[in-house]
């Protein structure tokens, strides 16, 4: 596989001095009654204004002649070359790519939407010029198919599947690591240069969105009311050890249950209590 080439051409500053002065001596000869001499230098003027080259900072020109690679020239400023090359112009600045939000399934098959950002730059004139057909056509779609083969690598979170040590909603680091090196591999042949890549987009599909949402809701509420009863417990205990300890009152088994059942209610219940004054024993 061959690569890029770097081509070291004239000065073209040199060049158009010497342009100059065969535009000065044209003159001189069209004035003195010459036709016929002057007429070849204004050719040979053509034929070498034609090599004249500019190139623009983080830009590049690529040269063919007769359709064989020449080389490639990266530096910057007016330059002169064969007048016969072919030149093709190629960026070498960073882009962004903020592909589509596709829909694509997950590991466990849950249909998810997301899209992906991209920062890249051609590296490779060589490759980028031959080796594939159009390469910013070529980075979209790799890219695309990269972040499908992402998306069913791993499970979008852990409530189907807790035994994950990835998933795409929360180890963001490792799995944009991930998806930048997958596209890194995939625009190599295209002489492409991957500066960063990351998801942008991340959710369920609209048809599960709400399901979902539901089920993390519920999962979050049993998460908290298996905290509340767990506190509800301490504190429990820690009252009858107090009053124990302290021997405000004495219960017995029966009277420390229906303790233990009020006290649940009052501190595990989602509403607000009503107290009861209670004007007989305790055991009204």
């Amino acid at each position: 596989m061959k690569t890029e080439k770097s081509l070291n051409p004239l000065n073209g500053y040199i060049a158009l001095s010497v342009l100059l002065i065969l535009c000065v001596g044209i003159i001189v000869l069209f004035i003195n009654g010459y036709s016929l001499l002057p007429g070849l230098l204004i050719l040979g003027w053509v034929f070498l204004a034609g090599g004249l080259v500019i190139v623009s900072p983080n830009n590049s020109k690529v040269l063919l002649l007769f359709g064989a690679y020449k080389g490639s020239i990266k530096q910057n400023g007016l330059f002169w070359v064969f007048p016969l090359f072919l030149r093709s112009s190629i960026s070498l600045r960073a882009r962004n790519l903020e592909s589509e939000k596709i829909k694509v399934n997950d590991k466990l098959g849950n249909p998810i939407m997301i899209s992906v950002i991209l920062v890249w730059r051609v590296n490779d004139t060589f490759k980028a010029a031959f080796e594939v057909d159009n390469y910013e056509n070529f980075v979209k779609i790799q890219t695309d198919s990269a972040v499908r083969k992402l998306a069913g690598s791993y499970p979008y979170d852990h409530f189907e599947d807790e035994k994950a040590t990835i998933t795409l909603s929360t180890n963001f680091e490792d799995v944009n690591k991930t998806l930048e090196n997958e596209i890194m591999e995939r625009l190599k042949i295209a002489g492409i240069d991957v500066i960063e890549a990351r998801i942008g987009y991340l959710a369920y599909a609209p048809e599960i969105a709400h399901s979902m949402l539901r089920r993390q809701q519920a999962s979050a509420v049993v998460a908290a009311r298996h905290k509340i009863v767990e506190g509800a417990v301490g504190m429990v205990e820690s009252a009858l050890n107090l009053l124990s300890t302290k021997k405000i009152i004495d219960l017995d088994e029966e009277k420390k249950a229906a303790m233990v059942s009020n006290l649940m209610v009052v501190l595990c219940g989602d509403k607000d209590t009503e107290p009861v004054i209670n004007t007989g024993t305790l055991n009204h």
